[in-house]
């Protein structure tokens, strides 16, 4: 009898309001940045330029949860099986890329600074960096509700986060250069915020990287797909197994199964996929056969 073979596909569904959501946030986060930019260059202060380079990076991955939602719907085709969903994991590391560059800029500008500290304008800093705090204010409201049911949501969250720490960092510096005069305190902040950048970019190249390379998503154990699969009722045992993540949000898994008795094979295909869609796993692919082929 030749192997049985089911194959599930997935296509994420569109959510209405998350893609709302993520636009008023793209908005929002586009607006600030512009600000911040003009603002940072006519104040002459890093900090807000650093913020504003942070904010960068986030109206990048803002703008990917929006293509991301496009992409997922795009039909397959026989050149390419899984669709055009991966596109976001390229630009997700190329974003990163630049964000390297962004965060080892802000570092030698910030070193310059503090040798030769330039002339900070602040209380346009104070004033530029408190229009930012309450724009990521709103931008982290409106993402707050329904972050944990949609993962594209909650990167998107954790960014504008992260600006309205940076947006508290740039007010504390325009504080301290307002009341205090101390101007090193804009090229100090600055590197905080360079190193808020640093890690975003460390982590976006990882997680891509790590899809890009097959990875096995971490928050799914092999042994424990192996083990639920195993206990199937008439599998005799599983081998040649894999997971993997195709894009963001989507677990693909693949393996053999040796079923003796082929009259349990469409029970325990059905059983399998139920189980790896309990964890998560939306695309199964799944051979059953009564010796196995390969180790």
């Amino acid at each position: 009898m030749l192997p049985v073979d089911a194959h599930c596909t997935y296509r994420a569904p569109i959510n209405v309001e998350t893609r709302r959501r993520l636009t008023l946030a793209l908005a929002i986060t586009a607006v600030v940045l512009v600000v911040e930019l003009v603002g940072g260059w006519l104040a002459g202060s890093l900090a807000l330029l650093a913020d504003a380079a942070h904010m960068l990076a986030d109206v990048a991955a803002l703008g990917l949860a929006l293509i991301a939602a496009w992409i997922a719907q795009r039909p397959a085709t026989p050149q390419r099986s899984f669709g055009f969903m991966r596109l976001e994991i390229l630009a997700a590391l190329v974003n990163g890329a630049v964000l390297f560059a962004i965060a080892i800029g802000i570092g030698v500008e910030a070193w310059r600074r503090v040798r030769v500290p330039p002339a900070v304008n602040g209380a346009l800093l104070l004033g530029v960096a408190a229009v930012g705090f309450i724009a990521n204010l709103g931008a982290v409201s409106v993402l707050h509700r329904g972050h944990e049911h949609s993962l594209n949501q909650r990167g998107a969250y954790l960014h504008v986060l992260s600006d309205l720490m940076g947006s508290v960092g740039a007010l504390i510096a325009g504080f301290v250069v307002l009341v205090f005069g101390w101007t090193l305190a804009d090229p100090v902040i600055s590197v905080l915020i360079g190193a808020l950048v640093l890690g975003s970019a460390w982590r976006l190249v990882k997680e891509s990287t790590d899809v890009l390379l097959e990875a096995t998503p971490t928050h799914i154990a092999l042994a424990d797909v192996h083990d639920r699969i195993a206990s199937v009722p008439g599998v005799d045992s599983v081998h040649d197994l894999h997971l993997w993540t195709v894009t963001s949000g989507m677990v693909a898994m693949s393996g053999h199964l040796v079923v003796k008795n082929p009259t349990d094979n469409q029970p325990v295909l059905e059983e399998v996929q139920d189980r790896m869609r309990a964890l998560g796993i939306a695309h199964v692919t799944v051979q059953v056969e009564r010796e196995p082929t390969c180790d």
